[in-house]
């Protein structure tokens, strides 16, 4: 997944508005992925990859890719 420079500088004023980086539980209260599910989802297996990334022990959300993620996985009705 790649994010371009359009889309981070659209992103600028959102990210300023908002915390960018989320921890596994903001991004269950914000989100409303469940920590179980992050989990089975950070798995190269899992067919739908969330994007995140690794600091050491501690794994951090980009609000800006999940968001993206969450467009290019959005399903649509018939």
């Amino acid at each position: 997944m790649s994010i371009s420079l359009e889309e981070i500088n659209g992103a600028e004023l959102y990210a300023n508005l908002t915390k960018r980086w989320l921890s596994p539980d903001e991004l269950s209260r914000e989100y409303g992925f469940s920590k179980s599910t992050q989990s089975k989802m950070r798995m190269e297996s899992s067919p739908s990859n969330l994007p995140f990334s690794k600091i050491g022990k501690y794994i951090r959300y980009d609000r800006i890719a999940i968001d993206k993620w969450l467009k290019e996985h959005q399903v649509r009705g018939v």
